[in-house]
Parts: structure tokens; C-alpha cells; sequence
């Protein structure tokens, strides 16, 4: 089932052909099976105070579902990074033809969690890095695999990650994740903030994100919290 059908309450009644359009080129499989990988062997310095990840994994709403129940994570907010601020809504992105990528902008403890911790989280549970332009049953390049840094570290750590995992070979397939600079980020509308906690039952939540939840309890249990940090709760804001 697409995300984009199960939304089209959501959007603009233009945009029905569109999401019906995704629909039918989407796989019958949509949950994507966590991959165990390794470690970064390179990763920033702890450093004092709030710090900043950029990521973009696909759908938001799943992205953002993982890094709240991550310890260290103290916010965790979904919007749009890639294009201007005008094209930044939710309607628009939908197109494709904005450039922006459905990004969940990450506040952290860099003293309870590292970057590379979460790069790894990143590509091990959040989305599968080898699928171009899209994440399961969504498609279109507003659903790509993307890290956007804000420092030249953040750069090289993220860079010579995907290196490491390509050469190690933990994939069937190349990395495609693409990593730039972050121009901006924009946070998307309020109805789209703690989605995966807020409706947990909701069908394309149940099946491709709910298992993402479990699988970080799994994989990464000294990193999981069972209690969301969510946006409306939390105490860092953007």
C-alpha cells in the first residue's frame, strides 16, 4: 500500500493522480528488513552542546519514529531540506520537482550519542541506502537517501562511512545515499510531527514503520527508549 494513497485526504484533490500513479509502480513488498553493519570507524569528536544531523530516508514519518525512540536524541522534527522555501510545503514536495527530500532535522547529546551512531542507526534500521529515488513503496526523488551536513567533518565522517559499509559489502547493492551541505532545513506542517506515534494503527505506518521501531529495540537496544522524545514535548526546539 502507498503512502501517498493512504494520504490523499491530506493533499490537494490535484494531486490524486499523482499519488494513484505511485501506487501502481509501487513493489507488493513495502517493509524494508534492518541490515546489521558495522560501526563507522570514524566518527566526530564529543563535543559540548546541542549538535545537529540532517537526514532524509524516505518517508519522514518513519524517520522521524526511529530517532525519538533513540536515546540521545532530543529532538526530532520532519521537513523538507534540497529546494527553496517557497517549494517547502508538503503539497509542492509531493510533485517531486521541488528538490527537496523529505528530511528529519535530529537535535543531540553528543555526551549520549554520537554522529556515527546515528549514521549507523540511519543506514542500518531507518530506510535501505541502495534504492534510488525511493524507500519501498514510495517514488520520486522527494524520497531519496541524502545526508545533509553542516560542518566538513560531518562531511568526511559521512563520506568515509558509506566507503567502509560499500567495501565491506554489507549490502547486495552500492550505496546511494547522496551527501552535500545543508542549505536549509523547513520544518514540514504540524500534521506531520510525531505521526508514527500519534497513529500507530494507521495501515502504512503499521507496516513499514512500526517494524522499524522494533527492529531498533532489537538491533540497537542500548540505544532504544521505549518513550518517544516527541515534538511537542520536547525541550529543544529549531
Amino acid at each position: 500500500m502507498s503512502r501517498s494513497f493512504t494520504r490523499l485526504s491530506l493533499r490537494a484533490a490535484a494531486l490524486g493522480a499523482l499519488a494513484i500513479s505511485a501506487l501502481a509502480i509501487a513493489p507488493a513488498r513495502a517493509a524494508e528488513d534492518a541490515v546489521i553493519i558495522p560501526a563507522p570507524t570514524m566518527d566526530l569528536q564529543a563535543a559540548d552542546g546541542v549538535q545537529t544531523a540532517i537526514l532524509a530516508g524516505g518517508c519522514f514519518w518513519g524517520v522521524q519514529g526511529v530517532f525519538q525512540h533513540t536515546a540521545g536524541v532530543l529532538n526530532a522534527v520532519s521537513g523538507y531540506a534540497g529546494g527553496s522555501k517557497a517549494s517547502a510545503n508538503y503539497t509542492l514536495v509531493s510533485t517531486g520537482a521541488t528538490g527537496h527530500a523529505e528530511t528529519v532535522e535530529i537535535k543531540y547529546d553528543p555526551k549520549k550519542i554520537s554522529y556515527g551512531k546515528l549514521l549507523q542507526i540511519f543506514f542500518s534500521v531507518v530506510h535501505d541506502p541502495t534504492q534510488l529515488n525511493r524507500q519501498g513503496p514510495d517514488v520520486g526523488p522527494h524520497y531519496r537517501s541524502a545526508i545533509f551536513t553542516n560542518s566538513d567533518e560531518q562531511k568526511k565522517v559521512a563520506e568515509a562511512y558509506i566507503a567502509q559499509l560499500n567495501a565491506a559489502k554489507v549490502y547486495k547493492k552500492p550505496i546511494v545515499t547522496k551527501v552535500g551541505p545543508l542549505e536549509a532545513f523547513y520544518p514540514a506542517e504540524a500534521y506531520h510531527q510525531d505521526y508514527l506515534t500519534l497513529h500507530p494503527t494507521q495501515p502504512y505506518i503499521a507496516y513499514n514503520d512500526i517494524p522499524k521501531i522494533e527492529n531498533l529495540k532489537k538491533i540497537f537496544a542500548e540505544n532504544y527508549i521505549a518513550k518517544p522524545t516527541l515534538v511537542s514535548n520536547a525541550k529543544v526546539t529549531n
